[in-house]
């Protein structure tokens, strides 16, 4: 089945080039999202890569109460608004219940479900029902040809811009692995595919400040892997300090070593397309 393709500011999501989403993993202080702006802005003039702001307005998955959240909707939907307005980059955040959608489909291109929440009928249809780009995350407990289910909850809405990014399997515990099967499916449903890459690697049961909260040595192997899978976009967290971050600082790519990551990887997707089989 042919990819379906839509636009998204400037960038031709589904088509030959590949897209990517970026940013850091929650929002932090204003400063920190404004780097991180400005090195993407640079990185996307320089590789000519699409890039797709993305941050959490709130973490509501965190492992502890005392972990950092984010700045809640209000405050950070204006960080957002602010860096699509001074950068014009399309903007990416998730919802978690079905209220936060309306209001964040004011600012949000792309309202992007949790992998644990993509079964959850009200939520997907919230945000179906704003209009926006919905990105639907693969639960890691769920087969992936089995995503066409809330993607046709997403379709009965009238919307048809949807993403579905694979974020990896539960393997055993407090594992993820990442099976390659999985882009073949994705893809299977006719729209466009996206690996995250980042949230791949993440060690559960581990906080992600500590070091061994995620592996970050797997990251060129399963992203090139992911790639020569065929995906049409890439999903990789960055921040100008990982070390420092606030929420997965396990596993977030340093912003700053972010055009290096990704020239191997561009180089794969054009090579995996010109090969890609024809529907």
């Amino acid at each position: 089945m042919a990819t379906r393709t839509f636009q998204l500011g400037n960038i031709d999501v589904g088509g030959a080039s590949m897209f990517l989403i970026s940013g850091p993993c929650v929002i932090e202080d204003e400063s920190v999202m404004l780097r991180t702006a400005e090195e993407l802005a640079r990185v996307a003039s320089a590789t000519g890569v699409g890039v797709i702001y993305k941050s959490s307005f709130t973490k509501d998955n965190r492992s502890s109460l005392d972990y950092y959240r984010g700045p809640g909707l209000d405050e950070g939907l204006r960080i957002l608004d602010r860096i699509r307005t001074d950068f014009g980059f399309p903007i990416l955040s998730d919802v978690h219940t079905p209220d936060q959608a309306t209001k964040a489909g004011e600012v949000l291109d792309v309202i992007q479900i949790p992998a644990y929440l993509c079964m959850q009928t009200e939520l997907v249809v919230a945000a179906a029902d704003t209009g926006r780009v919905v990105n639907l995350k693969h639960g890691q407990f769920l087969a992936p040809e089995n995503m066409m289910r809330p993607v046709e909850k997403v379709l009965a809405r009238g919307n048809e811009r949807i993403l579905l990014t694979e974020r990896g399997y539960t393997f055993g515990y407090n594992d993820l692995v990442v099976d390659p099967r999985a882009f073949y499916h994705l893809r299977k449903t006719g729209f466009p595919t996206v690996f995250d890459i980042t949230h791949s690697i993440r060690r559960y049961g581990i906080p992600s400040a500590d070091p061994s909260g995620g592996a970050r040595e797997f990251l060129p192997v399963i992203a090139r892997s992911g790639v020569a899978a065929g995906v049409d976009g890439v999903f990789i967290e960055t921040h100008p300090d990982p070390a420092r971050a606030l929420c997965d600082a396990a596993s977030q790519l340093c912003v700053f070593d972010l055009e290096a990551f990704l020239a191997p990887l561009l180089e794969i997707h054009e090579v995996e397309v010109r090969h890609r089989p024809v529907a």
